[in-house]
């Protein structure tokens, strides 16, 4: 395999910050992986990665979890 040209180089590192900059925003970005994993960029330092079944339980309880976050958030304030 050929080392990559300066110009090749330039434009990689122009893409990477640009992907940088727009994780920084507060985007998300979704990824599946060849297992089946579906990856979630964004929140935090470490992508978060779950598979079909994790993904069902957690949207399943969604609603009682978000519930349970309010009551939480406004209760310590």
């Amino acid at each position: 395999m050929a080392e990559p040209t300066y110009e090749e180089l330039k434009a990689r590192l122009a893409e990477l910050e640009k992907q940088g900059t727009t994780r920084r925003t507060g985007s998300l970005d979704f990824r599946v992986s060849e297992k089946g994993g579906v990856s979630v960029y964004g929140l935090g330092r470490f992508p978060v990665t779950l598979y079909y079944e994790q993904w069902i339980r957690l949207l399943d309880v969604s609603d009682s979890f978000g519930s349970s976050c309010k009551r939480t958030r406004t209760s310590s304030s």
